[in-house]
């Protein structure tokens, strides 16, 4: 059953819609003489806070190596699977045999990615880092699929800890190669 209200009939005043008018341009007035907060993006840039969880990057070490071992924990911990990596292996010859692989493909699905910093934590080799970079942006599906290349051309060195590619630690610290 319906509930019928009882209104009080409009004044003169209220039926012109004067008073509305006038609130309606008070407050343009009133925002008219405010600070703008729009920014001519990109010519201005927002500032980036601290934590930040921006596009998955892969890292070299300050050598220029490959630091990812494609161990693909970062694939199995990925929730969207927006990271899929083909194994490679590492020629005998190589300075770097003493490693166990590095990946022959990485690549990450930019419009699956959820930014959700899941392959960063766990990669044991921080090969894997956040950017802050916020705006990728690409004319077809496939050129947001970035491949390893562009994983690497996007998050550039970083410092390395483990010295997982020196054979010697001590040599790494140190600066010698015949030890």
């Amino acid at each position: 059953m319906a509930k019928i209200v009882d209104r009080k009939p409009l004044s003169l005043l209220e039926k012109t819609n004067i008073p509305q008018i006038l609130k309606g341009l008070y407050i343009t007035l009133v925002n008219f003489f405010r600070p703008k907060v729009t920014l001519q993006y990109p010519d201005q840039r927002p500032v980036i806070p601290n934590n930040y969880r921006g596009v998955p990057t892969l890292v070299k070490d300050p050598n220029e190596r490959e630091k990812c071992v494609s161990c693909q924990l970062c694939e199995f911990v990925c929730p969207p699977k927006a990271i899929r990596i083909t194994p490679g292996t590492i020629s005998e010859e190589a300075d770097t045999a003493h490693v166990e692989k590095a990946p022959q493909e990485f690549e990450i699905n930019m419009l699956r990615c959820i930014y959700c910093g899941l392959c960063q934590e766990v990669c044991p080799e921080e090969a894997i880092f956040l950017q802050d970079i916020y705006s990728i942006n690409g004319l077809s599906r496939e050129e947001l699929v970035f491949n390893k290349s562009k994983l690497y051309e996007l998050g550039g060195v970083l410092p390395d800890k483990h010295y997982k590619w020196d054979k010697k630690r001590d040599d790494a610290l140190h600066g010698n190669e015949n030890h």
